[in-house]
């Protein structure tokens, strides 16, 4: 058996790393989340802020945008969701342990989706 097979939990520095990689993700999420929310909410503001040309733009906006926003802030609600799941797994000791196997994901997978809570193997197992 090879060392990494061997290991069943990341160290408290590859957990560090990956915390950091979560949470650099995490902002962005809840920048864009935040910024969906703000355009779709402006459709009804009619504040002196507004200007005529502003107001006439998101009239423009048709149902259909509308929709494919309340879908992006959808997703993106669930994916700041999953990532804030991931950080409580680093806290209590289960992160990078898949849920099927109970094997250490590989380093690079979870570089890649943090979030994750299974191997690849198990994933295409499962579909």
């Amino acid at each position: 058996m090879s060392a990494q097979e061997e290991k069943k939990r990341y160290s408290e520095e590859e957990l560090k790393e990956f915390e950091e990689i979560i949470n650099t993700k995490l902002e962005v999420a809840r920048k864009e989340l935040a910024y969906i929310k703000d355009t779709l909410s402006r459709k009804n503001d009619s504040g002196t802020d507004n200007t005529g040309a502003a107001t006439k733009l998101m009239e423009d906006v048709d149902t259909s945008e509308r929709e494919q926003m309340s879908q992006s802030a959808g997703r993106l609600q669930k994916f700041i969701t999953q990532l804030e799941n991931a950080l409580i797994r680093i806290k209590n000791g289960t992160y990078g342990i898949c849920i099927d196997t109970g094997k250490l994901i590989p380093k690079e997978r979870l570089r890649a989706v943090p979030h994750t809570q299974q191997t690849i193997e198990a994933k295409l197992r499962r579909v």
